[in-house]
């Protein structure tokens, strides 16, 4: 049964307050054409065929974080870095909030490949330094939001998933995309417990991992994963529940069938494939009605698909989103 650890006082974080708006941002790492945020130089393309686009020019993020006040949707104030970077749910480096950041130094993102397999075109394996050199990497500030009804706003960097899709040429049977992280318990001692079946397996509906909102995650606030969010590369779907969110992933298996998913399975009364917000259906031990924004005293009501509702309602259209969940 999963653990619900207490959430920490919201008196004890602080609201950024320290961070360029976004549009300054995205000027100052990406005015130029052919710019495009990447991290550390590139090595050789393992198998399969070349880059979909000349490679772009990276920039390597500054070691520090951008100063200056940025907002979110609906000028929404960003979750302060730290809270970001010591306040998470990574079950690979233990069960507690602050475990992962304690723990995060046993993981090594770096040599890092990604295998893709299934119904594609040319299963390959890619290495991670060229992947993010040959597609254009993005700022996104999302919602995300926690089923044990916590929240946080985040200035993510990544590339979207469909792009990558695209470029691996589906086959017509392929209709859900899988993705499973790292498994390797002296590198995530959290796998040494069995309170999970690792490795921890994702998955999407073609039409939910194509749409312009999904991203591959490769950094936040303008510097590159750090092991407790998912390094090097995350699952970013913002309409969904965070546990959909699969970390450090090093493998994408497009499938015909639905993918069988982690938490679906370790307790699918509570843990639906689709993991889609609704404030209307709760989990069986809490309401869902209501959200603590990380850094804000009270609660604020939940927003169905988190707020995205106008731009992905219409990919459920005549599902029951009770049953589907």
């Amino acid at each position: 049964m999963r653990r619900s650890p207490s959430d920490p006082p919201s008196s004890e974080i602080t609201p950024e307050s320290v961070y360029r708006s976004r549009r300054d941002f995205l000027g100052d790492g990406m005015r130029t054409a052919g710019t495009a945020l990447a991290f550390g130089g590139g090595l050789l393309f393992l198998v399969g065929r070349g880059p979909p686009t000349d490679p772009l020019a990276p920039t390597h993020p500054t070691d520090s974080p951008p100063v200056g006040p940025t907002r979110a949707p609906d000028e929404e104030p960003l979750t302060s870095y730290d809270a970001v970077t010591t306040y998470n749910n990574y079950y690979e480096l233990g069960l507690d909030k602050g475990d992962p950041a304690r723990r995060a130094g046993t993981l090594k993102p770096r040599p890092w490949s990604i295998k893709v397999e299934g119904e594609v075109k040319q299963p390959q394996t890619i290495d991670f330094e060229q992947l993010i050199k040959w597609f254009p990497i993005e700022e996104r500030v999302y919602r995300m939001r926690c089923v044990e009804a916590w929240s946080m706003v985040i200035p993510w960097q990544g590339f979207q998933l469909g792009k990558l899709i695209e470029w691996l040429e589906p086959t017509a049977k392929a209709k859900y995309v899988e993705m499973v992280t790292l498994l390797d318990p002296v590198q995530l001692p959290g796998q040494r417990s069995p309170v999970l079946d690792w490795p921890y397996v994702e998955g999407l509906r073609m039409d939910e991992a194509m749409h312009p909102l999904t991203l591959m995650a490769t950094g936040l606030y303008g510097k590159e994963l750090s092991g407790q969010n998912g390094a090097p590369l995350r699952l970013v779907v913002p309409w969904k529940y965070g546990f959909k969110n699969v970390k450090s992933i090093v493998s994408i298996r497009l499938t015909e069938g639905q993918p069988k998913t982690t938490w679906a399975l370790a307790a699918p009364n509570e843990y639906g494939f689709y993991a889609n917000v609704n404030p209307a259906v709760n989990h069986p031990r809490w309401s869902q009605a209501t959200e603590r924004r990380i850094g804000e005293l009270g609660r604020r009501p939940t927003l169905p698909f988190n707020g995205y509702e106008a731009e992905v309602a219409g990919l459920y259209a005549g599902m029951d989103l009770r049953k589907n969940f």
